[in-house]
Formats: C-alpha cells, sequence, structure tokens
C-alpha cells in the first residue's frame, strides 16, 4: 500500500486530523483488508465473500475487535482511540448500538491514524490481531 500519494498531508501533524476523518480512511482500510482475507480464504462467490466480509466491518464485531487488541495498544494509539470514540458525529446508527458505533467509530479511527502515518507494519500488526482468531 506504500503506492498511495500522501504527499499532500504533514505526516507530522496526522494526530491532529479530525478523528471522524480518520475514522472515514480507516473504514476503506480495514474493508480492503477484510476483503483481502476472505479471498485468500478461498471464497469466490461474490454473495459469499460479502456476506463474510460484512460480519467483521459490521459495528459489532468492530467493536469487539476494539476490545480485542485494546491491552496490545502504545499510548500514542490509545489517544487515538480515544478521541475516535469521543468525536461527535451526527451520524445514527442503523443495525448498531451507539456504545458498538462509537468503538467502532475509534477502531476505524486507529487504523486511518497508523496508515496516514505510514505505519504500515504496526498496520498489519494491528490488523493481523483482529483478523486472526487466536
Amino acid at each position: 500500500m506504500n503506492n498511495f500519494n500522501l504527499s499532500n498531508i504533514d505526516m507530522n501533524n496526522v494526530n491532529l486530523i479530525n478523528p471522524l476523518v480518520l475514522a472515514y480512511i480507516g473504514d476503506s482500510v480495514f474493508e480492503v483488508y477484510v476483503r483481502t482475507k476472505v479471498v485468500n480464504d478461498g471464497m469466490f462467490k461474490t454473495n459469499k465473500l460479502h456476506r463474510l466480509a460484512t460480519e467483521y466491518v459490521k459495528a459489532k464485531a468492530q467493536a469487539e475487535a476494539l476490545v480485542k487488541i485494546t491491552e496490545n495498544l502504545t499510548d500514542d494509539e490509545l489517544n487515538i482511540v480515544r478521541r475516535g470514540k469521543n468525536a461527535n458525529s451526527n451520524t445514527i446508527p442503523k443495525n448498531a448500538d451507539i456504545a458498538d458505533y462509537k468503538k467502532a467509530t475509534a477502531l476505524e479511527a486507529l487504523i486511518g491514524y497508523l496508515f496516514l502515518s505510514n505505519k504500515l507494519e504496526r498496520l498489519d500488526e494491528i490488523i493481523d490481531l483482529i483478523l486472526n482468531k487466536n
């Protein structure tokens, strides 16, 4: 993923980006990882791919993933998670309770932060913790 042109982003100030913007990016990045995983797992029927991917990207699953990885996060990462969880979104979740939605936003903000900070090895570690059932 190093081929993305992030030249307009001041890498020293990624932590100043609105956490909802980080979550916006993180949502897409996480979706790519999840879709790649389900294809790598040998699923090739698109309707099945979609159903499997949805199990990972829905708010409840992301909230559970955040709880699962929290003890492995650095102080800087926990700060991003806190900011993501406390961000005021005017969106009302359709299929999730508000607590899960806030945790999902926090996870997406963390993923967006790691991606935009070009901390791709760390991003891979976090995604691996989330997607592997160990």
